[in-house]
């Protein structure tokens, strides 16, 4: 029984000297430099990110390079935004301008004066036609005057015979109602020449002269000499291209920010100039069709550029509206998801995201990301993403 229990205290001793052993083996620390290589790899890595995250978005640039990059700086400020509209629109002639002449009589075309392109004034003879209605008329009107005339001859002696007492006054008042009644006919007559345009003398009873209603240019022409003419054919249209109308289509959404009165600017691809100018006109109904409104902006025309039929962009201009914070919009850049500012910091610029608000095209508001009275590179910043991009890609590889 002794001889067991010495046998049981023996190997309880060795259990736990064998349990001593392996925790001095665990526990015991390794020298520096040795071991399975996770101690150093671990430090190594930990190191590392700090260095990376430190020139993380930040291109180092000298002065001298920034000035031959042409980049200027700016402080961060409040700014004025005026926010535009774009619609794609086309120049038409004004219509108020712009006159479809017809014979007022019908004929035959004995001359015509006018080409089309050339520039008339106001009165000129564009054409001669040969009217056998037009004769009828003023024959009329030649003897209504020769009535008269006889009307007023008799009316003056039938008044000296009454007024001498040797004719009765029923042949007096006889005389005038007649005189009275020659001058309304000449009237008529006078104004039915009148109303088709031929009250002016002619060479020959016949002859209409067809003139120009005002200043322009012949944009159309329908007549040639020996040609039959109706009196409700337009064989001319005359158009002064000193105005024009620059229409544009407006979608019902955008109705409010086009109104009567609110400037615009007019430009075109196949221009190199642009138009300043204001809205004269927002139709009131919605096409069947098309359910948009036209809108119209009456545009000076002096060097007659602007040609009926050239497609053009209408940008409205709205108001100024005051901001907190705006930067010229060549100074946003967009890196990978993020709209950036590039910041000046010691040795370059760095890319710091921010938060965009409003826009007008030329500026454009800041709402996060950079400071009141912060440096900034406000020109030529794609050099700078550009820059950015080739770090990134040599970091990568």
């Amino acid at each position: 029984m002794s001889t067991t229990n010495k046998q049981k205290a023996a190997m309880a001793a060795i259990v736990i000297a064998g349990a001593l052993a392996v925790a001095g083996v665990l526990f015991w620390p390794a020298p520096h430099g040795e071991g399975d290589g996770h101690g150093h790899g671990g430090e190594a890595s930990a190191g590392a990110p700090a260095d990376e995250h430190a020139d993380e978005g930040v291109v180092k640039l000298s002065e001298a390079q920034v000035q031959a990059a042409g980049i200027r700086t700016a402080e961060a400020g409040p700014g004025v935004l005026r926010p535009t509209r774009e619609f794609p629109g086309e120049i038409r002639f004004n219509e108020d301008r712009t006159a479809h002449v017809v014979p007022r009589l019908a004929g035959i075309v004995e001359r015509v004066s006018a080409d089309l392109g050339q520039q008339v004034r106001k009165g000129q003879v564009l054409a001669v036609i040969a009217s056998t209605s037009l004769s009828d008329l003023r024959s009329e009107l030649l003897a209504a005057r020769k009535r008269e005339d006889l009307a007023e001859e008799t009316f003056v002696r039938e008044k000296k015979l009454w007024e001498e007492r040797v004719s009765a006054e029923q042949d007096y008042l006889q005389a005038r109602t007649a005189r009275e009644e020659a001058r309304i006919a000449v009237r008529n007559a006078a104004q039915k020449l009148q109303a088709v345009g031929a009250a002016g003398p002619a060479p020959a009873l016949n002859q209409y002269e067809l003139r120009a209603p005002f200043d322009g240019t012949v944009v159309e022409k329908h007549m040639a000499m020996g040609e039959a003419v109706g009196d409700t054919t337009a064989v001319f249209t005359i158009a002064d291209l000193g105005t024009v109308w620059a229409e544009f289509i407006v979608a019902p959404q955008d109705l409010s920010a086009v109104r009567v009165g609110e400037k615009v600017s007019i430009s075109s691809s196949a221009l190199n100039e642009t138009a300043e100018g204001a809205v004269s006109y927002v139709g009131p109904l919605l096409g069947a069709q098309t359910r948009t409104a036209t809108a119209r902006v009456t545009l000076a025309n002096p060097g007659m550029a602007w040609r009926p039929g050239l497609f053009i962009t209408v940008k409205v201009l709205r108001g100024e509206e005051p901001v907190a914070l705006a930067v010229p919009a060549d100074a946003i850049q967009t890196v990978g998801d993020d709209s950036v500012v590039f910041t000046v910091v010691p040795g370059g610029f760095k890319a710091q995201p921010v938060k965009t608000g409003r826009r007008d095209g030329l500026r454009v508001e800041v709402l996060e990301g950079l400071a009141p009275g912060a440096r900034y590179a406000e020109t030529n910043t794609f050099t700078l993403k550009a820059e950015l991009g080739k770090a990134s890609a040599e970091h990568t590889h």
